[in-house]
């Protein structure tokens, strides 16, 4: 339902800001790193995209080591992490050689750049996920999801409405509560979402990705793995936030200039799964997933014959992605495989 032309549903709003392709804020610029807008695990320390390489050998020797399996990179970003994974997983020559790298991206912008960046590696494009050919496969998800629009809904007066932004005659933007049926939501969801909650955040496109992927690794085929900024309860809240320049700033006042983002329900997350014929093998903190893989002991090693100085560095970027008040509570890390598979390397 709208109220007016001049009014757009939130998602379709945040779609436009971040992917439009003549504004768009992912469409037109690198906003990653220290002089873009945030930076990514990736991008703070080789030691990251290196414990995603081990999670990756251990997963397909779970697998029994097939001789061809699938890694997807969503959302690549500036090309760093799956340019470290190449360069980690060359040490693994019998996983390397049976592994085709794929990355996801939207952005011809950023395509471009991390086409540069990983010239001496044979990586494929992808637009959508049906390019993805038949086989076993590897999602990896870092800070993807948050990056995709979503939907607000609001219980006022014990009645659900849904989040809308408004435009007035002065081309000033306003948010405005729009009266809405959460059953249909509920009926598309196949579970209550509303249930005991005063503030619902959904992603539609999130919903088609969870289902394709599903697809994509049912009958023992493969694994998501979700690491992403986000909070593990039952209740919802309002996470909804824009970033500039590593600061937060206003959501309606920065369009096409800063990220729209949000901070993911893991709970929700699982309960959207169950429909889905797969499973979730764990949730838990990006400071205990990397720990459990051996992070520290890395560290150790690669800093043991360096230089005070450099030593340093590795241990400051080290405690930046595990340190409890930095992203290692912050970030959350999800495996979702197919129900029949047992593995919990990492959680």
């Amino acid at each position: 339902m709208r109220v007016n032309k001049n009014s757009i549903a939130l998602d379709k709003f945040i779609n436009k800001a971040l992917y439009s392709s003549k504004s768009g804020f992912y469409m037109k610029k690198n906003p990653f790193g220290k002089n873009g807008d945030f930076i990514t695990s990736p991008n703070i320390s080789i030691l990251f995209s290196e414990m995603l390489s081990i999670w990756a050998v251990a997963f397909w020797q779970n697998l029994k080591c097939p001789k061809s399996i699938n890694l997807i990179d969503l959302g690549g970003g500036n090309g760093q992490m799956i340019y470290d994974m190449n360069c980690s997983l060359k040490n693994f020559p019998k996983f390397y050689d049976s592994c085709n790298f794929f990355i996801l991206e939207k952005s011809p912008y950023l395509k471009k750049i991390q086409k540069q960046k990983l010239t001496k590696f044979n990586i494929k494009w992808i637009k959508d996920l049906k390019e993805v050919t038949r086989g076993y496969n590897i999602f990896i998800a870092n800070e993807f999801f948050d990056a995709l629009p979503i939907k607000q809904f609001f219980k006022i007066k014990n009645k659900w409405t849904e989040r809308f932004v408004i435009l007035d005659k002065n081309n000033n933007k306003n948010f405005l509560n729009i009266p809405s049926n959460i059953k249909k939501l509920e009926k598309k969801l196949k579970f209550k979402i509303s249930k005991n909650q005063t503030v619902i955040e959904y992603s539609p496109l999130a919903l088609k990705y969870l289902q394709k992927i599903s697809k994509k690794i049912n009958n023992k085929k493969g694994a998501l793995l979700i690491i992403d900024y986000g909070y593990i309860s039952e209740k919802m809240k309002d996470t909804l936030m824009a970033i500039k320049k590593h600061n937060t700033t206003n959501v309606l006042e920065e369009v096409g200039k800063a990220d729209i983002t949000y901070h993911l329900n893991f709970k929700v997350l699982e309960k959207i799964i169950k429909n889905f014929k797969v499973k979730c093998q764990g949730i838990t903190t990006q400071r205990n997933f990397l720990i459990n893989l051996g992070i520290k002991e890395r560290a150790e090693i690669i800093s043991k014959n360096l230089s005070f100085s450099k030593k340093a560095d590795i241990y400051y970027r080290l405690n930046r992605l595990i340190n409890e008040k930095q992203m290692g509570n912050l970030f959350k890390v999800m495996l979702i495989t197919d129900s029949k598979i047992n593995f919990k390397t990492g959680f």
